[in-house]
C-alpha cells in the first residue's frame, strides 16, 4: 500500500498560507554546528495552490529575517541569535486528539507521529469540506490547531526525550527548522528545482537530522506523499537520494499503518473502487474475475515464477497481463519472480527493445527479484544439446525449410532421422562452426512424427544464424537454440517451480513436458490463463510492427497502440490496467474484451483528481461584447475541480469581451437568456451572421438570473492575447473489423482515418501543466498533455482520454 502512495500520489496537496524566506547561507557555519537546511526558494510558489482553509497557524508571529538567517548558517549557536518562535500550541502525552481532514487531505507524518508517541489520534470520517485540523480538549477548554505542518509543530513537547526532534537543542533547531519549511515544497515551477535542492543535501545521509527518524522526516514524507508532482520529478531522474529516502520512509511500519488507515477510511476510493494492492487485489470494486487461485504443487516461500519477454519490441497489454499474473503469484506466495529476456533469435532483437520492455516493467510497478537473459545460458544450453545427440534425441536434418514443413503436416520421416549419431555430431560441429553446409542444417528433437500433436512432430531444437551479430554475444555463437528448446531448460536451470503461459501454448505442454523428461531436469508445473484478446486490435507484434513500417502508426508507443507505452501515454493508469487485468482474474476462459471497460475504469481514477479548464475551439469563434462587463481584467480563483478542492486553484479572468464556440453560438436566439459557465445568465442580442456563420454577439449579464432556467449553458474565455494555443487529437482504432482472423490481410481492414485534429484556445492556466498531466476540459472530455506549452509556435498538445462511452466519429462510434 505505501508503494502505492508513493508511486500514485492519494492525498493532495497542502500549501502553506504565504511564502517564506529563502533557507541556506554560503556562510560557513562552525564546526559544531548542526549543518543548514537546503535552500527553498518562495519564488518557486508562484503558482502553487493554496488552500488558505488547511493552512490558518495558530503560532506565534514568523521570526524576522535576522532569526532565520542566523538559524540556517549557525543552527547550534543558539546564544547569537533571536530565539525560535514556537508554536503556542502544545499536545502533551496522554490526551486524544481528533483529527480531521479532507479525502485527500491527510496530515500523514502528524498522524505517524502521534503513533510512534503512542498519542490516540481519532480519525473522524474524511469530510470534503473540513480542513485538516487537530483538536484535543484539556482542562482549560478544547485546544486546536489548522493545518498539517502546524500539526506537527504542536507535537513538540510531546516529542521531548524520545528522539523525534533530535538528540540535543541543536537538533532540535534544525528539525523544527524543517518543520516549518517542508510546505514550502509545493507543487509550481520550482518544485524540481527544491526536490533537486533536497537530493544534494540528502546524498551523505540517511536522515534529515541526525541518525533516525525525526519530526523532519515525517514533515517532508507527508508532503512529498500527498504532491501531485513528486513522481513526475522522481520518474525524470536526479533525484535518487531523495527516491532512496522516501523508500525507507514508506517502508516505517508506523507510516504503512497510517496510510492504510487513511485509505481505508477514503470515502472517494470506497467508492470509486480505484485502489489497487501491490498483489492486484482490487480494494473496495467489484470485480468479475480474481488472481485468487491456488497453484499446484505450491508452498509458501518456494514459488519461482518467471516473465520472458522477447526483446522484438516493447510490451503489449497483453503482455502486461502475464507480467502482473507472474508478479501476483511471486509476491501471494512470498516467493520470486524472475524477468527473462528470450534473445534466442539476433533477427529481431536489439538494446532499444530491451531498455523499452524494462520501462514498461518499471510503469506496471513490478519488482523483479532479477533479471536474466537466455543468452546467459547458451552455452549450458548448447553443451545440453550436443549431449542429446549422444544419446540419440536429437538429430540434424539437412532438409529444406520447405520441404521439412510438408513433411511434418503429413507426419513423414525425414531422411535424416536415422543417421547415425557420428554423422549427426559431425554436422553439429559444422553448425556451431557456421559454415556453408552447417548452415543450411537444424537440430530437431527425435519425439514421434504420428502424433496427433504437430508440436511432438520433431521440433526444430537448434538453428543457424552466421549473418547477424548477437545484441549481447556478439558474433560468438553462430547456433541458437529455438524458444521450445530453451525455455524448458531456463526453467529448471533458473529454479522456476511454476511456468505460466496462455491456453494458445496448450498443444505445446507435451512437448514441454518431453523436452524436460529427455534433458534430465526438475520437472516445472505449468499453469494456464485465457490470452487477452480486444475488439479492433490484434496484439501480434509483426503486425503492429507493420503498422509502423506503412506509416500507419508514428512507433510503439503510438497513443493508438495496444502496447503499454502506447497506453499510458494516451492517459491510461496503471491502476485502472491493473484492476482491468483483475477484472478478468485467472480464468482459461478465451473471450474478445471491449476498450470502453477498461477506458471506464480508467475514467474512475482520473475523474476525482483532473483539474477542470476550458479550451475554446479556433474555427470559427465568435467574439461576445459583454456591454456591462468590467472595465479592464477582472481577475478571480476558483477551484480546479468543484467537487474536490484538494485538486487546487486555478485563476480565471473576466473582460467586456469574450469567445464563445460557433456551434453555440448557433444555437442561440435573439433575446435568449443563457448560461456562461462559471460567471451567470446573460441576455443576448445583437447576433450578425454571414452566410450562417455568426460573427459577432452581444449580452449583458444577469446577476439576478438562475442558471436552472436556461436550456444553454456555455464554456467561454475572455479574449485575451496571452491566451494558450493548443493542438487536441482525437483517435480512432486502427482496424475496421471488431475481430481480425489471423490469415486477414491488414491492407484490407487497416483503417485510413484514425486521427482528427482541432486548434483551440485554452485558459492560461493551462501553461504551467508538465508533460503526462491529466485535465479535463469543460464539456469536451479528459485529456493528457502530450508536449507541453512552449509559445505560439510551439503550441500545447492534448490527447482524447476515452470515458468508456461509445465515441461520436469513426470506427468507434459503431
Amino acid at each position: 500500500m505505501t508503494r502505492r502512495m508513493h508511486h500514485t500520489p492519494i492525498i493532495a496537496p497542502i500549501a502553506p498560507a504565504s511564502p517564506r524566506p529563502a533557507m541556506g547561507s554560503n556562510e560557513s557555519a562552525p564546526a559544531s554546528a548542526v549543518e543548514a537546511t537546503p535552500a527553498i526558494e518562495p519564488s518557486a510558489r508562484a503558482t502553487a495552490p493554496i488552500d488558505p482553509s488547511a493552512t490558518a497557524v495558530t503560532t506565534d508571529a514568523t521570526p524576522d529575517a535576522d532569526a532565520v538567517a542566523a538559524v540556517t548558517t549557525t543552527m547550534a549557536t543558539l546564544d547569537v541569535r533571536a530565539p525560535r518562535a514556537r508554536s503556542t500550541t502544545q499536545f502533551e502525552r496522554g490526551v486524544v486528539i481528533d483529527a480531521r481532514f479532507r479525502p485527500f487531505g491527510a496530515p500523514l507524518g502528524f498522524l505517524t507521529a502521534c503513533k510512534k508517541l503512542g498519542v490516540e489520534a481519532r480519525m473522524g470520517e474524511q469530510v470534503k469540506t473540513a480542513p485538516a485540523t487537530a483538536t484535543c480538549a484539556s482542562v482549560d477548554g478544547a485546544r486546536e490547531v489548522v493545518g498539517v505542518l502546524p500539526a506537527l509543530a504542536a507535537l513538540e513537547d510531546a516529542c521531548a526525550g524520545t528522539g523525534l526532534v533530535g538528540s540535543d537543542a541543536a537538533e532540535t533547531e534544525a528539525v523544527m527548522e524543517w518543520v516549518t519549511r517542508s510546505g514550502d515544497l509545493a507543487p509550481g515551477g520550482g518544485f524540481e528545482a527544491q526536490c533537486k535542492s533536497v537530493n544534494e543535501y540528502l546524498a551523505t545521509r540517511t536522515y534529515l537530522v541526525g541518525h533516525d527518524v525525526t519530526l523532519a522526516d515525517l514533515a517532508l514524507w507527508g508532503e512529498l506523499s500527498t504532491n501531485r508532482q513528486w513522481p513526475v520529478v522522481e520518474k525524470k531522474g536526479g533525484c535518487e537520494n531523495v527516491s532512496r529516502w522516501m523508500s525507507a520512509m514508506n517502508a516505517d511500519a508506523d507510516a504503512k499503518s497510517v496510510v492504510d488507515a487513511v485509505n481505508a477510511g477514503n470515502p472517494i476510493l470506497n467508492k470509486k473502487a480505484t485502489t489497487v494492492t501491490e498483489t492486484g487485489k482490487v480494494v473496495g470494486a467489484k470485480t468479475s474475475g480474481s488472481f485468487e487461485i491456488d497453484l499446484p504443487g505450491a508452498e509458501m516461500g518456494k514459488v519461482v515464477t518467471r516473465f520472458p519477454p522477447e526483446p522484438s519490441g516493447i510490451l503489449h497489454i497483453g503482455h502486461a497481463k502475464a507480467a502482473l499474473l507472474n508478479h501476483y503469484f511471486a509476491r501471494a506466495y512470498k516467493g520470486k519472480l524472475i524477468v527473462r529476456f528470450d534473445d534466442t533469435n539476433p533477427d529481431k532483437e536489439n538494446d532499444d527493445f530491451v531498455e523499452g520492455i524494462m520501462r514498461d516493467i518499471k510503469t506496471l510497478g513490478l519488482d523483479p527479484d532479477v533479471v536474466t537473459y537466455t543468452s546467459d545460458s547458451f552455452d549450458a544450453i548448447l553443451a545440453m544439446g550436443e549431449k542429446l545427440i549422444k544419446e540419440g534425441k536429437i538429430y540434424i536434418d539437412t532438409t529444406d525449410v520447405d520441404t521439412m514443413r510438408t513433411e511434418r503436416m503429413n507426419r513423414i520421416e525425414s531422411k535424416c532421422r536415422s543417421q547415425t549419431v557420428e554423422e549427426n555430431l559431425r554436422l553439429w560441429r559444422e553448425m556451431k562452426k557456421g559454415s556453408e553446409e552447417g548452415a543450411a542444417c537444424a537440430a530437431r528433437f527425435k519425439i514421434d512424427m504420428a502424433s496427433n500433436n504437430g508440436c511432438m512432430r520433431d521440433p526444430v531444437a537448434f538453428r543457424c544464424n552466421v549473418e547477424t551479430p548477437h545484441h549481447r554475444t556478439g558474433t560468438k555463437y553462430k547456433v541458437y537454440p529455438t524458444y521450445d528448446c530453451a525455455c524448458p531448460f531456463v526453467d529448471a536451470h533458473e529454479g522456476v517451480t511454476h511456468a505460466l503461459r496462455t491456453s494458445e501454448y496448450a498443444d505445446r505442454e507435451d512437448q514441454y513436458k518431453w523436452i524436460q523428461e529427455a534433458m534430465g531436469v526438475r520437472a516445472v508445473h505449468i499453469w494456464e490463463y485465457s490470452r487477452l484478446n480486444l475488439e479492433y486490435t490484434t496484439l501480434s507484434k509483426r503486425k503492429l510492427q507493420w503498422f509502423v513500417d506503412n506509416g500507419h502508426a508514428t512507433g510503439w508507443d503510438d497513443p493508438r497502440f495496444p502496447t503499454v507505452q502506447g497506453v499510458v501515454r494516451r492517459g491510461m493508469q496503471v491502476g485502472a490496467l491493473k484492476e482491468f487485468m483483475v477484472s478478468q482474474g485467472a480464468s482459461k476462459n478465451v473471450n474478445l474484451m471491449e476498450w470502453t471497460k477498461l477506458w471506464a475504469m480508467n475514467k474512475k481514477i482520473i475523474d476525482p483528481i483532473a483539474p477542470r479548464h476550458v479550451c475554446i475551439d479556433d474555427e470559427n469563434a465568435v467574439v461576445v461584447k459583454v456591454l456591462n462587463g468590467p472595465a479592464g481584467e477582472e481577475w478571480f480563483t476558483v477551484n480546479k475541480h468543484n467537487k474536490n478542492p484538494d485538486v487546487g486553484i486555478k485563476v480565471v479572468l473576466r473582460m467586456n469581451e469574450i469567445i464563445i464556440e460557433q456551434a453555440d453560438a448557433q444555437l442561440i436566439k435573439e433575446g435568449e437568456e443563457c448560461t456562461l459557465m462559471g460567471w451567470g445568465n446573460a441576455f443576448f442580442k445583437n447576433i450578425v451572421k454571414e452566410d450562417d456563420v455568426v460573427k459577432s454577439i452581444e449580452c449583458e449579464i444577469n446577476p439576478e438570473g438562475d442558471v436552472k432556467t436556461t436550456k444553454l449553458k456555455m464554456t467561454w474565455l475572455a479574449n485575451w492575447k496571452e491566451l494558450v494555443p493548443v493542438i487536441i487529437k482525437d483517435f480512432d482504432y486502427l482496424i475496421t473489423k471488431r475481430k481480425p482472423e489471423e490469415e486477414d490481410k491488414f491492407e484490407d481492414i487497416v483503417n485510413t482515418t484514425t486521427e482528427i485534429t482541432v486548434n483551440a484556445k485554452g485558459d492560461g492556466n493551462l501553461r504551467t501543466y508538465n508533460k503526462g498531466t491529466v485535465i479535463q476540459l469543460d464539456r469536451k472530455g479528459y485529456y493528457i498533455v502530450d508536449r507541453v506549452y512552449v509559445n505560439a509556435s510551439v503550441p500545447m498538445i492534448l490527447l482524447s482520454i476515452p470515458d468508456g462511452k461509445k465515441a461520436s466519429w469513426g470506427v468507434a462510434a459503431k
